[in-house]
């Protein structure tokens, strides 16, 4: 029996391939689906069977394209309501091809259709040796029970402890967990770095599943809630009824710096693709940097969301397609085009250019303790890191909960940050530097003149061994 899995760094997401004489099922496709298209030509499979686990809601899937181009049949769960050609499965279904047998388990909580899938390689044992868990159960941490139009976060969590405890937690100690999510992703609040794991392991070390009653994980899971994207529920909607092929997306036009300065009179967002280094050292005023090197698709869509008309400014043609199909990925196609040459044309045009200085946390440092409480210090990390350890003067609001700055304007006499004051710099920092210049261009954008981002974030200033708070301080807002 073949499998692999598949991991997309930017959206943290894990999708699989198995196969067995000469047939393929694909779990969890990502929008881009050429690379299980080439991975089962290599294998000499063909590509019968498309799963998904549920209607996820952090990205789009691929499985409508996959399915046209390759013939295979859809599985999801019968509660999806899916508006596609489908097969519905019920808890107990199973599929088999060649040596590979898959059993269904239906596992309600994170979303009401979620499923898990049992696999079982008949030339290794009779007994399933792995389990897809989807969305139910990560690596350390378990879904967010708050995906729901129709059930409480309360509700949804109830359900999730009875799946983990009913159907998970009844399986042998020895079977793998393979989760369709790594750490960073806003489908859990904790989620590790490792990308596999046994049901013994998980029983002793995940939080989640630590000895409780049904109540006491109903109210830990719903008592500190991440904010959920806007976008979430949007793209639930669009995997219900499938998407279109990538291919179908129009080629974008290129903007001469005129043109992009009367489309942002227009309400259009200039999304600046680059580095937090190259954005420092000049951007176009107003725009908005999520650098493409880090969980880019995602934040685009926490922060600007599907709607909102944007325009791209990039480094080169390459970075500037690898930035239109990251943001297709989570449902984002409003892109109405792209800076021509990129900064350089803004720079030969004559226009101006903003900057966000950047300081060292060695500078930081010494700037809280020479002046202390002139320099303003924002901490834009998540609740959980936050309350690990952070720097004593900080104020917290994590990123998420900066989106109002995307429609507060410079003259605005409205500040949706009171605790910090316009007037007075304010220096920004997260765990490494990439939330932080997010952070800091929303800032410059509603007006905040004096910003400043940290270089290297809370780690630099932890490798440094400089002062921490190792508990949570009243001063900490989410």
């Amino acid at each position: 029996m073949y499998f692999q899995q598949f991991y997309l760094s930017c959206l943290a997401h894990a999708s699989y391939l198995l196969g067995s004489e000469g047939l393929a099922a694909v779990v969890d496709p990502q929008r881009d689906v050429e690379i299980y298209l080439d991975e089962a030509r290599q294998q000499g499979l063909r590509i019968a069977y498309i799963i998904e686990t549920h209607l996820h809601a952090d990205f789009v899937s691929g499985h409508r394209e996959l399915a046209e181009r390759t013939g295979a049949e859809i599985l999801i769960g019968a509660r999806a309501d899916a508006q596609f050609p489908h097969r519905p499965v019920r808890d107990g279904d199973e599929l088999q091809f060649g040596h590979c047998r898959l059993r269904f388990l239906e596992t309600p909580g994170h979303t009401l259709e979620s499923l898990c899938v049992l696999v079982t390689d008949l030339e290794r044992s009779p007994e399933p040796w792995a389990v897809l868990t989807g969305d139910t159960l990560f690596i350390g941490d378990v879904g967010r029970p708050d995906l729901s139009p129709t059930h409480t976060p309360q509700e949804l969590a109830g359900m999730l402890y009875d799946s983990l405890h009913k159907k998970l937690l009844t399986l042998p100690d020895s079977v793998e967990v393979y989760p369709a999510h790594g750490a960073g992703s806003l489908c859990g609040r904790n989620i590790s770095v490792e990308r596999r794991s046994t049901i013994g392991q998980q029983r002793q070390f995940n939080y989640a599943l630590q000895p409780m009653s049904r109540e006491e994980f109903i109210h830990m899971l719903t008592s500190e809630l991440v904010e959920r994207p806007d976008y979430f529920l949007q793209d639930a909607e669009l995997n219900r009824r499938g998407v279109p092929a990538l291919g179908e997306l129009p080629p974008l036009p290129p903007c001469t710096p005129g043109e992009v300065l009367a489309r942002q009179r227009d309400g259009v967002v200039v999304l600046d693709t680059r580095s937090p280094a190259a954005f420092g050292a000049g951007h176009l005023p107003g725009s908005v940097n999520i650098p493409l090197s880090g969980q880019y698709a995602s934040w685009a869509g926490t922060l600007i969301g599907l709607e909102q008309p944007i325009l791209l400014v990039a480094e080169d043609p390459e970075r500037l397609a690898e930035s239109r199909m990251r943001l297709a990925r989570v449902g984002i196609e409003n892109v109405v085009g792209y800076l021509q040459e990129g900064i350089r044309s803004w720079q030969q045009a004559g226009l101006p250019l903003a900057e966000v200085p950047q300081i060292s946390v060695h500078d930081l440092h010494a700037a809280l303790l020479k002046q202390p409480g002139e320099l303003q210090l924002l901490d834009v990390r998540r609740p959980a890191e936050w309350n690990v350890g952070h720097i004593p003067q900080a104020v917290h609001k994590s990123l998420i909960g900066l989106k109002p700055l995307l429609y507060t304007t410079p003259d605005s006499h409205q500040n949706p940050i009171p605790e910090l004051d316009r007037d007075r710099p304010v220096a920004v920092h997260c765990k490494s530097g990439y939330r932080s210049s997010i952070a800091t261009s929303l800032l410059r954008r509603a007006g905040f003149t004096k910003v400043l981002n940290v270089v290297g974030g809370f780690d630099a200033w932890e490798t440094q061994r400089l002062p921490v708070v190792k508990e949570a301080a009243p001063s900490c807002v989410s």
